[in-house]
């Protein structure tokens, strides 16, 4: 157990960059240091007396873990915690200890914001991981190509030489599921270079991808679009991020319709020095498809954009792998943030001036 020094406490406090935060019994807060103030998004004043659950929209770690630390005397850490703020995510190391503080047992609780350098390392192994998964699909699909085109050649000329055109239909059946089979390698492998690239605006894309899933949808589901109309025009291949936004609104209204409705919000925004696979961008436009589905499961968000990792029953697993190399394609890069109600995919494409 930690005993302060009460003298010092105000100076050492006010001037951490961690943020500080002491709760009682009932997690509610007695003192919050500036960081803290700019964490939570609220003055001292508003906080002290608050109850720290009140605060979250969503919380990954289990806040009577914390309560439980003055019961104990045992400090608690967490390396990877998310808290949901005033609707916006934090990534945050946490550590939790009981102390002694003006004659009360109270919980200290550092809040270090991780979300920086998180992103930069997530970024840059799921390149790698990435990477790695197209070679391995790459050469399951050369293993698997060979002996299918064997098989329907085979099964052209066993038609021909069979003397009964009733047995055709077999011959026919084999030759269906060998193409079936082909056509399934080939999605896996999703296009392999750069379609034809030029100046567009992403409105009209956005455009587009939203008649699409109207038309497939129903009233259960609304779009919404918070369009930036000052976002410059893109140099793109508009048929290859059609294809890339569609995979994931339609895999958003799939959730929605899962639970029986909700809202997609299509937003733009320009954003400014942005890092994208190790290079720096000056100008960079973000597209956000934000949904307030059941969200994606935690255990396979770090794996989302692996081939055939999928969260929805019957799925395939493929639509999202596509879409990340689609948009590796165009230099960009796709992030996806979910918890419960919240799901937000958003992709970073660079501007040239």
């Amino acid at each position: 157990m930690i005993i302060v020094n009460t003298s010092f406490t105000p100076i050492i406090l006010d001037n951490l960059v961690t943020a500080i935060v002491l709760l009682d019994e009932a997690l509610e807060i007695r003192y919050v240091n500036p960081a803290a103030e700019q964490l939570l998004s609220s003055s001292k004043r508003r906080l002290l007396g608050t109850q720290l659950p009140q605060l979250l929209q969503h919380s990954s770690l289990d806040l009577n873990h914390v309560k439980a630390t003055l019961h104990s005397g045992q400090g608690l850490a967490d390396s990877d915690v998310t808290f949901v703020i005033d609707g916006q995510r934090h990534l945050l190391g946490v550590n939790a200890s009981p102390i002694s503080w003006q004659k009360k047992l109270l919980i200290l609780l550092e809040l270090k914001p991780i979300d920086q350098q998180r992103r930069i390392s997530q970024e840059l192994n799921q390149h790698a991981q990435q990477q790695a998964a197209k070679e391995l699909v790459r050469g399951l699909a050369h293993e698997i190509k060979n002996p299918l085109g064997g098989l329907r050649g085979a099964a052209q000329l066993l038609e021909k030489a069979l003397p009964d055109s009733h047995y055709h239909e077999y011959t026919q059946m084999i030759i269906e599921q060998a193409d079936r089979l082909r056509n399934l390698v080939d999605r896996l492998l999703g296009p392999q270079r750069p379609g034809i690239r030029k100046t567009d605006n992403i409105h009209l894309v956005l455009e587009k991808v939203r008649q699409l899933v109207n038309i497939d949808t129903d009233s259960s589901i609304t779009i919404e679009r918070d369009y930036d109309p000052s976002l410059p025009d893109i140099n793109m291949d508009a048929e290859q991020l059609e294809q890339a936004l569609l995979n994931i609104v339609s895999n958003a209204a799939l959730a929605l319709k899962s639970q029986g409705g909700g809202t997609i919000k299509l937003k733009t925004r320009t954003a400014h020095q942005s890092l994208i696979q190790g290079v720096r961008h000056r100008v960079t436009a973000t597209i956000e498809i934000i949904d307030d589905g059941p969200g994606i499961p935690a255990d396979i968000q770090d794996t989302l954009f692996y081939p055939m990792v999928t969260g929805r029953e019957g799925g395939t697993g493929l639509g999202l792998s596509i879409a990340r190399n689609l948009i590796d394609q165009h230099q960009g890069k796709i992030e996806v943030f979910s918890w419960p109600g919240h799901t937000n995919f958003t992709i970073h494409l660079p501007i040239k001036s």
